[in-house]
């Protein structure tokens, strides 16, 4: 198994689904107490736009979401959503995922998470 195996079997137990299934990882990087993992959206044209001429045209600017901790480390997802050019119309537009609860920074699962422990999703403290 080579080391990219690797990494993508265990992202696939630590990752939420939606990452998994959608993104690549291109980088991990750990600070003191944090866990970095940086991911870009894969090239591959979505199933909603095979119908459409579309070609990917880059990037949107990262957006930092906060997943679980893990070994007492803070951890953080760097994602960087691909951008799509519809040529017959020459606008962008993105692939429908949600990543984040509502209202949030968080990914579902830990936000549910949250609530369910503490009664509200905090804003501030060691678990923001």
């Amino acid at each position: 198994m080579s080391s990219i195996d690797s990494l993508r079997t265990l992202a696939s137990f630590i990752l939420p689904l939606e990452i998994n299934d959608y993104f690549d990882i291109v980088d991990v990087q750990c600070s003191n107490n944090d866990l970095h993992i940086y991911l870009d959206e894969q090239a591959q044209v979505p199933s909603q736009y095979e119908s459409w001429e579309v070609k990917a045209n880059g990037f949107f600017p990262e957006v930092l979401i906060r997943d679980f901790p893990i070994r007492d480390r803070k951890v953080f997802l760097h994602v960087r959503r691909r951008r799509w050019l519809v040529l017959s119309t020459n606008e962008s537009t993105t692939r429908c995922l949600t990543l984040t609860a509502e209202g949030t920074r968080y990914t579902e699962e830990f936000a549910s998470f949250l609530k369910g422990m503490l009664g509200f999703i905090p804003d501030y403290g060691p678990l923001s």
